[in-house]
């Protein structure tokens, strides 16, 4: 998903999570806005109405953003573009945390859902259908956006929430590996079934989403052997992450940034044997969080000399 940074704008930053606009979103509102001429009586409440699209959107990912914090992740930025929006989150590599930084999503629509409900009945009694109507379509719009963000979001396929939860759920049971290995291939299933809606009702946007689906699940299945491999390697004694508590992994996995070889870490008291150079801090091959060296050690008073 870099290629989504790279062809970004800034917006703000709020609660220290930077907003990034793609700039693929103004063509795709261009295209909404003309297609949905006459839906309103001026062109103003299509713009509207499409801004109201990635207000919900942009709230939805700083639900995930806020919860991964909440539980001591790191959320980085959030980027909206045509098929929704990406937030670039971290957090701790432990089930019941994942679950929470994905689940938090969904619930902010959850929560606006009685509100949206309540102002468009409060319409209907007041009879803003005919005396103004472009009030009450508006109003009746964002409802339906924000049942079908959800609803499609809760479909269980991965990267979508519905998949991202199911594989969270299933880590409890069978592990990180194996649970996005198995979220993976339901995602492949999911995304063959989209392939076929999109055929059938002649959809170009189900279609790019489909393709968005498949190329997650190709990138996560590659990861999902990553892990399992690195589940099998012996690990060193008298360290631990810390933050998610595993043990390293025995064997040259770190790369000098000086000399470019191959090291390990663990082995040589940070020191990389080929150029001498020192290292005072370490990313976990588990969790991919960067932290110092010295917060490694568990049991091995002489590193923390060094």
């Amino acid at each position: 998903m870099n290629f989504l940074r790279r062809g970004s704008i800034h917006l703000f930053r709020l609660k220290g999570i930077d907003l990034y606009l793609h700039w693929s979103w103004f063509l795709l509102a261009i295209v909404a806005v003309v297609y949905r001429e006459g839906s309103f009586s001026s062109i103003g409440w299509n713009m509207l109405d499409y801004a109201a699209l990635f207000a919900i959107v942009t709230m939805h990912e700083y639900g995930h953003a806020l919860a991964c914090r909440q539980v001591g992740g790191t959320p980085d930025q959030i980027v909206l573009w045509p098929l929704g929006g990406v937030a670039y989150v971290n957090p701790p590599q432990r089930p019941g945390a994942t679950l929470w930084s994905i689940a938090a999503g969904p619930l902010v629509n959850v929560a606006l859902a009685p509100i949206l409900l309540g102002l468009w009945y409060a319409g209907t009694l007041l009879g803003w259908a005919t005396l103004a109507p472009d009030v009450f379509d508006f109003i009746k719009n964002v409802n339906e956006i924000n049942l079908v963000l959800l609803l499609f979001n809760m479909l269980p396929i991965f990267p979508l929430d519905g998949g991202q939860i199911l594989r969270s759920l299933l880590w409890f049971a069978v592990g990180r590996a194996r649970s996005l290995q198995w979220a993976v291939w339901i995602g492949f299933v999911g995304a063959a079934g989209l392939i076929l809606v999109a055929i059938l009702a002649r959809s170009a946007w189900i279609a790019l989403i489909s393709a968005f689906i498949l190329m997650n699940c190709w990138t996560g299945l590659r990861h999902a052997q990553i892990l399992a491999r690195i589940a099998k390697l012996p690990r060193h004694v008298g360290y631990a992450c810390p933050s998610c508590h595993s043990a390293p992994p025995v064997g040259r996995f770190w790369v000098c940034g000086l000399c470019h070889q191959p090291f390990d870490i663990f082995a040589t008291q940070a020191i990389c044997p080929n150029c001498s150079a020192r290292f005072s801090t370490t990313r976990c091959l588990d969790c991919g969080v960067l932290r110092p060296v010295s917060e490694w050690l568990a049991e091995a008073p002489a590193l923390a000399r060094t």
